[in-house]
């Protein structure tokens, strides 16, 4: 069964449609209209093995605020939706990434508890065009709208384009791994019997 999604997201602030396939490629078509970003979202398809499209016509003349803000919240909701019942589903996976002289790590938990952990910081207030304080927003959007526990640190680094990168990159194989599917896996992962 396909797990794949499509969210559209329409506010005076933003128009988006984002899809989302879990079993992709890597393929990434990409038009939020901050080039930076968009080379964030492409390195998390690319690394997670997952197809993703974004479209997104945002108010930037204000700030990139309400666009990044309303991409995680989508990305999240379509990542949710992929899941469907979320059966045979490993459920939590992780990654400590290297990018030169950074180091990420991320840890995931799709158990349908939201909660965000997050500890990075930056030498700069923007990165190619991108606020810096956004990376933030952005996973924070991504981990409640999908409600997953997402936990991501920043453990050492100096170049905030890789300290970014690192995180997004760390993020997308931390969810590839919490998203395969195991056939020992009897319903749901959980002494609960529920997610």
């Amino acid at each position: 069964m396909a797990r794949t999604a499509t969210v559209t997201r329409n506010t005076r602030e933003t128009q988006i449609t984002l899809t989302i396939d879990l079993d992709g490629t890597g393929r990434a078509d990409l038009h939020t209209g901050i080039g930076f970003f968009d080379h964030m979202l492409d390195g998390f398809a690319r690394h997670g093995l997952f197809d993703v499209s974004v479209t997104c016509r945002g108010d930037l003349d204000v700030d990139c605020h309400h666009t990044i803000e309303d991409i995680g919240i989508a990305l999240g909701t379509a990542i949710k939706e992929a899941l469907g019942d979320k059966a045979g589903l490993v459920r939590y996976g992780s990654c400590m990434l290297p990018m030169d002289e950074t180091l990420a790590l991320c840890a995931v938990d799709l158990g349908g508890r939201p909660y965000f952990v997050y500890d990075a910081s930056f030498a700069g207030q923007s990165c190619g065009g991108m606020d810096t304080q956004m990376a933030r927003e952005f996973f924070y959007a991504v981990s409640y709208s999908a409600m997953m526990n997402l936990h991501l640190k920043v453990l050492y680094g100096e170049n905030d384009h890789h300290k970014l990168e690192s995180m997004f990159k760390a993020f997308a194989k931390a969810l590839d791994a919490a998203t395969r599917r195991d056939a020992r896996i009897d319903g749901v992962l959980s002494t609960k019997g529920t997610l």
